[in-house]
C-alpha cells in the first residue's frame, strides 16, 4: 500500500496558504514554513474564506525554520519569485530522498534554477489559476477559480509527458476537491500562463486598475488583447510552441467572467514589496530577443515596471549635479 505523501509548503501566503490548507483539510500531512505570521498561525491556525465554502484549521504544523521541519515527499514552493535566492538554503534540508519539488510560481525559467539546487530530484511545475488574497495574519480570501495545471521539467526543454510524479501529486489535489489538469509540455504551459499574467499583472500596476476595470474600457481591453497576441508570438518565436488561435479569446472571456480581482503584482506594489518583474517580463522578453523576435508592448511594460519597482522600494537615487 502506498504511503501518504508528506507536504512542505514554503510560503504560506495567498497561494501556499490556500492550497496547503485545502490539502490538510482533505487529510494530507502538511507542514507550513511561515515568516511574519508564525506566532498567529501557531496559536490560532489558518482561516480560509472561499467561494467553495469557508473553513478554519485550528491547528497547523507551523515552522519558522526549515531545519525544524521533517523531510517531505513534496516540497511546494509558493514563495514569490523575488525570493528564489533563498531556495539553495531552503530546499535541501526539507526535501526527502526521492522527493518532488512542486514549483507554484508565475513567470518563466525558474525550474532550471531549482533543478540545479536539487540535482537528481524531480521538479514539477504547478501553474495555479486562482484568485486569492491574504487579507490578514493566517487569513486567506479565495475569490474565484482554483485549478492547478501540473507539468514536469526536462532539462532539454522537450515535453516530459504525463509522469508518475504528476499523477501522485494530482491525486492529493483531487482529494482536496481541486480541479487538476496534467499536461505534457511545461514550456507550452508556462507561455499559456503568461498570456494572462503579462497584460493583467502589469497593466493593473501601471494603470492602477483591477481586472474588471481593465476589461470594461474599450481602449484597455484592446491593449490587453494586443499584449496577449504579442505573448503568443513570443512563445512561437522563442520555443516553437504554437498556441491555438482561440486561446487569447478564451483568456479574455475568462477574465470577463471572473469577479473583480486585484492581481498579486498590484498587491505587492501597493504593499511596497518587490514585484516579480524579471520572472514575468524580463525572462520572456529576453527569450524572444534571443530568438530574433521583439515584443515591444511587453518590453514597454517591463521598463515601466522596473522604474516603478525601483522607485516604490525606495531604491532610486537623485542624480548628482
Amino acid at each position: 500500500m502506498e504511503h501518504a505523501r508528506r507536504y512542505a509548503i514554503l510560503g504560506t501566503g495567498a497561494l501556499g496558504g490556500f492550497y496547503g490548507a485545502r490539502l490538510q483539510r482533505a487529510g494530507a500531512d502538511v507542514h507550513f514554513l511561515i515568516h511574519t505570521d508564525f506566532e498567529h498561525v501557531h496559536q490560532h491556525g489558518l482561516v480560509v474564506d472561499s467561494k467553495d465554502g469557508d473553513f478554519a484549521l485550528t491547528e497547523v504544523q507551523a515552522y519558522r525554520d526549515v531545519h525544524e521541519m521533517p523531510r517531505c515527499d513534496v516540497v511546494a514552493v509558493a514563495l514569490k519569485a523575488t525570493q528564489n535566492y533563498l531556495l539553495p538554503s531552503l530546499l535541501p534540508p526539507v526535501l526527502a530522498d526521492g522527493g518532488v519539488v512542486l514549483l507554484m510560481q508565475n513567470g518563466l525559467g525558474a525550474e532550471e534554477d531549482v533543478a540545479r539546487i536539487v540535482s537528481g530530484h524531480t521538479v514539477v511545475a504547478g501553474l495555479c489559476f486562482v484568485c486569492s488574497n491574504k487579507v490578514g495574519p493566517g487569513h486567506i480570501r479565495h475569490l474565484d477559480y482554483g485549478a492547478v495545471c501540473f507539468a514536469q521539467y526536462r532539462a532539454d526543454g522537450a515535453p516530459a509527458g504525463v509522469t508518475n510524479a504528476m499523477h501522485d501529486v494530482a491525486r492529493d489535489f483531487v482529494a482536496a476537491n481541486l480541479q487538476v489538469e496534467l499536461v505534457e509540455d511545461l514550456v507550452l504551459a508556462r507561455w499559456q500562463k503568461l498570456v494572462w499574467n503579462v497584460p493583467m499583472s502589469g497593466l493593473s500596476v501601471v494603470l492602477n486598475a483591477d481586472t474588471r476595470a481593465l476589461m470594461a474600457d474599450a481602449h484597455t481591453r484592446a491593449l490587453v488583447e494586443d499584449i496577449m497576441d504579442e505573448v503568443v508570438a513570443g512563445a512561437r518565436a522563442s520555443s516553437g510552441r504554437h498556441l491555438d488561435s482561440s486561446f487569447v479569446q478564451k483568456m479574455l472571456g475568462m477574465t470577463l467572467a471572473m469577479a473583480p480581482y486585484r492581481a498579486s503584482m498590484k498587491i505587492d506594489f501597493d504593499e511596497h514589496r518587490p514585484m516579480e518583474v524579471e520572472a514575468i517580463y524580463g525572462n520572456p522578453v529576453r527569450a524572444a530577443r534571443n530568438a530574433g523576435a521583439a515584443m515591444p508592448l511587453v518590453e514597454t511594460l517591463y521598463r515601466q515596471l522596473k522604474f516603478l519597482d525601483t522607485r516604490n522600494l525606495g531604491l532610486g537615487r537623485t542624480p548628482s549635479r
